[in-house]
């Protein structure tokens, strides 16, 4: 329990369970909507934000999150209406903020000493308290919109065509849906990176599939992944000393391997019983093989 006894690791831990609870609570959204790349070119924006933060001697994660939330409305604007030349105008936009981070903070009283490479990869050093006071408020609305209007998220991420029939306000839904994305991509800046946000926003969510049927149940089981997978990856950077974003992601993808390792036989085993129960149903009695396969 020594790694309690730092400070910094304490606001390093707290950041970790928060970015390990919003990334998949948003991402399952994304996944749905088959929009799994989004929370990259969130995070592209949100480097001018950075670079704003430098220039204006305010605190960055404030200003990228102003920033990524702007951004992100624009994206989900160019997607609902730019039908001809969207994925030009969403190039342009992700590149632009890239670069425009990067220029901003050479203009920056911070200038060249700057460290762009802790909010690109994380770095548990330097969050600091403020970083977690933002990270804290800013999670608490991302839970408070993924727990709250949750059956409507889901409607809108399965059909909007249905959802929009039953009534639901699809247009503002969506641009929720962009903006809790946005404060995601800002939360989990400190400790993954800005490059590797949009992993812990869709890994999680692809491994919990593999054996879940429920969308509830994704969601719970996408929750814990991302959790799990952040505090170790930040228990691993302290005691190792390696980079806590790609170690997160890595052990991201490792529990994706296993999960779908795992799903394989699972699924093989579903089917046969499923048509061993079709077959008896029938009234056909199933071969002694099928039979035997479904009691193992």
């Amino acid at each position: 329990m020594e790694i309690l006894d730092h400070a910094f690791m304490q606001r390093a831990l707290l950041a970790a369970v928060l970015v390990g609870i919003t990334a998949p609570a948003v991402g399952i959204h994304l996944v749905q909507r088959r929009q799994a790349l989004m929370g990259d070119g969130i995070g592209h924006v949100a480097m001018t934000g950075v670079g704003l933060g430098f220039l204006m001697s305010a605190n960055p994660v404030w200003v990228a999150g102003a920033v990524s939330i702007a951004g992100a409305v624009l994206m989900e604007l160019i997607r609902m209406y730019g039908r001809t030349r969207g994925d030009i105008a969403l190039a342009l936009l992700f590149y632009g903020g890239m670069a425009g981070g990067v220029l901003l903070t050479s203009l920056s009283p911070a200038g060249s000493n700057a460290n762009l490479v802790s909010y690109l990869f994380g770095s548990l050093a330097t969050v600091s308290e403020e970083d977690v006071v933002a990270i804290c408020v800013l999670a608490a609305f991302v839970v408070a919109v993924s727990l709250g209007l949750r059956r409507q998220l889901f409607a809108v991420s399965q059909d909007e065509e249905f959802a929009r029939v039953t009534g639901l306000p699809v247009r503002a839904l969506n641009l929720l849906v962009a903006v809790t994305a946005a404060v995601t991509v800002t939360v989990a800046m400190r400790v993954v990176g800005l490059l590797l946000v949009s992993a812990l926003m869709v890994v999680p969510v692809a491994a919990a599939q593999q054996l879940t049927r429920s969308f509830r149940a994704t969601f719970a089981v996408a929750v814990l992944i991302g959790t799990a997978v952040s505090l170790g990856g930040t228990v691993t950077t302290y005691y190792q000393d390696v980079p806590p974003g790609a170690t997160i992601v890595l052990l991201a993808i490792a529990v994706f391997v296993v999960f779908a390792t795992l799903a394989a036989p699972l699924a093989r085993r579903r089917a046969r019983a499923a048509q061993a129960a079709q077959g008896a149903h029938d009234g056909v009695r199933p071969s002694p093989g099928t039979a035997d396969d479904v009691k193992v």
